[in-house]
Parts: structure tokens; C-alpha cells; sequence
């Protein structure tokens, strides 16, 4: 067992270390705060505090782990052996970085707490990230910086048990619009193609008129293809729906309707079925807690993993949101235009509230890859390219891979043939 000494315990202290020694390294830790136990114990052992006690392994302490609520911070990013890194911490540390501040900067997402400028819909902008200004986005530095810190543990002590685990991929299917022209009732239908005549769009009418006398399958309709997919080379994969009535930025089949109802139990029959929670529920609880019962009601089954519309994420609110309706784990986490590890991390994590200074009943599993941060790639040999650096990445680390597509767009033949994209990718993984 690994045994930290520092002069105090914080929540923010002992959640940190778990994510990195026992989530990532699978090394079991425990704390002290007594200098004779830390000096009596004979096995593995780190000083995290101001001064070293002797000449042991000493990583010197930032103040953010010991200081509450969210304060103005200065950071300036360094290089530890080709790592962005910061919060130096000086030449008597063993390590030249207090990776234990910086990785919890990272986990808790503190920058999202400081003023920004969100977008339209609310969001938290890639570009103010730090990951992103200083190059880093494409990195999982949490589970580098882990890493890196296990070479050094095994260098000074032989003895070190930890557990390795294992590279894993996993594909999320989002169906905001299960269909593009069957199921949505003869009023849409109407209004529908009215639009496209308006607009001139008449490959749409034709398609539209095709879709509706059963002359060609409707072309969002891809989850037979995606599923035998994934059965043909075993990667993971879970659906998630929008279960919700009908709004400005909702736009699925009505939940009343009976095939939209059998084609969500048809797909529960053979892959994980979660919620795609409605932008409407966003800033209402009871609105949440309504679409998740009522998915639960068809499916006949608990529904514990969300994403949120949009992937908008108002940190802490809505956490608190799905923690109150009980789900346990989130899939929000992660950007859409831009290729990344939003939270720096490749591993699922516990999301901790600042303001309440408390690690929440939440698993966040944070997403590297949109297909929409992928269709602003114009060659799709970049693009596989852009995706293996990625998968590069996250296998050093034994790290979770998590992509995330919608069946719009793999439904969408007209810039490139989406679906063909995705078999390349789920090949990918196989290999």
C-alpha cells in the first residue's frame, strides 16, 4: 500500500489521489497526517506537503488542494520531458510539478467556474480552455502526468504493486431525430414538404415521397447496420434517445408514437439504451425526471446514463440536475467542434462540486471524439489519421476511448458517406 503524508486531508486531496492512484494506476493508498506513522511505514511511500521530512520521494504542495471555493489563479504551463505541465514546484520536489493540483484543476473542470463568455446555447467554449490554448487539448495529460509518476515510484521502489488495466473503446449512438421523414405525423409531414418545395430542395421531396410509400427506408434508419456493426467486431456501444415532447431545439418523433416506442425496445434488445435528455429539461429538474420514468415505462428497465442536448454542461447545476433524478452516470462531458480531452482525462471519473467542496454520486465519462468535430475534416484520410492519433494516445495510457455520433449524421450521404466513415473507424479499433 502507498502511503501519503501531508499536514492536511481534504476532500479535494483525497479525491484527486484516488482518480490517479487507484482509478488510473490501480494502486491502493491511504493518508496520514502523523509524521512517526509515515516514518515507521516500510513500504511505498510520497511527502506531499511544503518541505520534504527527509530525503523520501517529496512532491511540493500547490495551496489548491488545501484552500476552498474558486479563486483567481495564474498559471504558467512548463515541459516535463515533452509533457505541457503546471504548477511547478521547484527543485527539492521529485517531481518538478505538483500534478496533483493540476490534475484536479483539470477533473473539476475549475476553469468552467471562472468568468467566461458562453455561447449561444450556453456552453463553455473550447477556445477559453486552457487544454486549448497551450496545445494540450488532444492530450489525456491527467493519465500522462499518472504515468509518469508510476516510472518514478517504480525507480524508488521495487516493491510497488499496482494493476494494469486495459485499452477500451466505446461508441455512443445519439438519436436526437430517430427519423428524417417516417413516424413524424401527417402535419409535420405536410409542413415538411411544403418547406422543401419552398426552398427548392427537391432531392428532399423526391426522398421524402419515396420514404413515405415504403419505396426506400428513411435514410436516419441506420440502427440495424450499426448494430450488426458492432457484433461483427465486438466494440462496445450504447444508444442513446430523446424521449421528449416536441420544442424549438426538439425535434424526434413523438414519444406517443408506437413504432418510434417498438424501435427503442427493438434496439434495447441487443445494445445499452440511455437518455438523450431534451434541451428543454436542461434548467428543469422535473422535466428531467418526467423523460427519464418515461423511458424507463418502454424500455422496462432502469435508465441510469444521460447526455445532455447539445452537450451542454453548466458546471455544477447540472450535475446536481442528474444526480437528483438519479442517474449515475453522465456521457455530456467533451466538446463538439473540437477533438479532445475536455476534462484532460481518459479515464471515467467522479465529478467533484466546488461550491459544496464534495466528490458527487456521479460517474462522468468524458467523450474525445464528435462527429461533428470530425466532419470539419475535409479528406477522410486525415481523417482516420486525426482518429489514430487519438486511439495513439489513449492506448499508452491503458485509457477509455469514447466517441460520440448521431444517426443524422451517418445518415448523411451528401459531403461523404458517413456510415462507410464510421465501419473505417469501428475497423479501427478492431485491428
Amino acid at each position: 500500500m502507498l502511503l501519503i503524508y501531508t499536514h492536511k486531508i481534504t476532500p479535494r486531496l483525497t479525491y484527486v489521489m484516488r482518480h490517479i492512484f487507484v482509478n488510473i494506476l490501480g494502486i491502493e493508498l491511504d493518508f496520514t497526517t502523523k509524521v512517526e506513522e509515515f516514518i515507521k511505514h516500510t513500504g511505498p511511500k510520497i511527502t506531499y506537503t511544503k518541505q520534504p521530512l527527509q530525503n523520501e520521494f517529496f512532491i511540493r504542495s500547490n495551496e489548491l488542494l488545501f484552500e476552498q471555493g474558486i479563486n483567481d489563479i495564474q498559471l504558467n504551463i512548463g515541459d516535463w520531458d515533452g509533457t505541457p505541465c503546471f504548477f511547478q514546484a521547484g527543485e527539492r520536489s521529485t517531481i518538478p510539478f505538483d500534478i496533483f493540483a493540476a490534475s484536479f484543476f483539470m477533473l473539476s473542470r475549475y476553469e468552467e467556474y471562472l468568468p467566461h463568455v458562453k455561447d449561444i446555447h450556453g456552453r463553455f467554449s473550447p477556445k477559453d480552455s486552457i487544454a486549448f490554448q497551450n496545445g494540450f487539448l488532444q492530450k489525456p495529460v491527467v493519465d500522462i502526468w499518472a504515468y509518469k509518476v508510476l516510472q518514478a515510484l517504480k525507480e524508488r521502489f521495487e516493491d510497488l504493486e499496482y494493476k494494469t488495466k486495459t485499452y477500451e473503446f466505446i461508441s455512443l449512438i445519439d438519436v436526437a431525430t430517430s427519423h428524417c421523414y417516417a413516424n413524424r405525423g401527417v402535419v409535420r409531414g405536410i409542413v415538411g414538404m411544403l418547406m422543401d418545395l419552398g426552398t427548392f430542395k427537391l432531392k428532399r421531396v423526391v426522398e421524402r415521397i419515396a420514404v413515405g410509400f415504403n419505396r426506400q427506408k428513411d435514410p436516419y434508419d441506420n440502427y440495424a447496420e450499426i448494430i450488426a456493426l458492432h457484433k461483427k467486431y465486438g466494440i462496445k456501444c450504447n444508444f442513446f434517445f430523446q424521449f421528449a415532447d416536441y420544442s424549438k431545439y426538439d425535434k424526434n418523433v413523438s414519444t406517443n408514437n408506437i413504432k418510434f416506442k417498438s424501435l427503442i425496445k427493438h434496439v434495447a434488445d441487443y445494445m445499452p439504451v440511455s437518455l438523450a435528455a431534451s434541451y428543454s429539461s436542461f434548467s428543469d429538474l422535473e422535466l428531467l425526471k418526467k423523460e427519464k420514468a418515461n423511458l424507463e415505462e418502454v424500455i422496462n428497465r432502469p435508465v441510469n446514463n444521460c447526455k445532455m442536448r447539445y452537450n451542454r454542461v453548466d458546471i455544477p447545476q447540472t450535475y446536481r440536475n442528474l444526480i437528483a433524478t438519479e442517474f449515475t452516470n453522465d456521457f455530456t462531458m467533451g466538446y463538439t467542434f473540437e477533438l479532445g480531452f475536455r476534462a484532460g482525462t481518459c479515464t471515467p471519473f467522479q465529478f467533484y462540486d466546488i461550491p459544496l467542496e464534495v466528490k458527487q454520486p456521479i460517474k462522468v465519462h468524458p467523450f474525445a471524439i464528435h462527429d461533428i468535430s470530425l466532419s470539419k475534416i475535409k479528406k477522410d484520410q486525415d481523417l482516420f489519421h486525426q482518429v489514430q492519433l487519438i486511439t495513439n494516445e489513449v492506448k499508452k495510457v491503458n485509457g477509455t476511448l469514447i466517441a460520440m455520433f448521431s444517426n443524422e449524421v451517418l445518415g448523411n450521404r451528401e459531403d461523404r458517406n458517413w456510415m462507410n466513415v464510421y465501419s473505417e473507424v469501428i475497423k479501427q479499433q478492431y485491428v
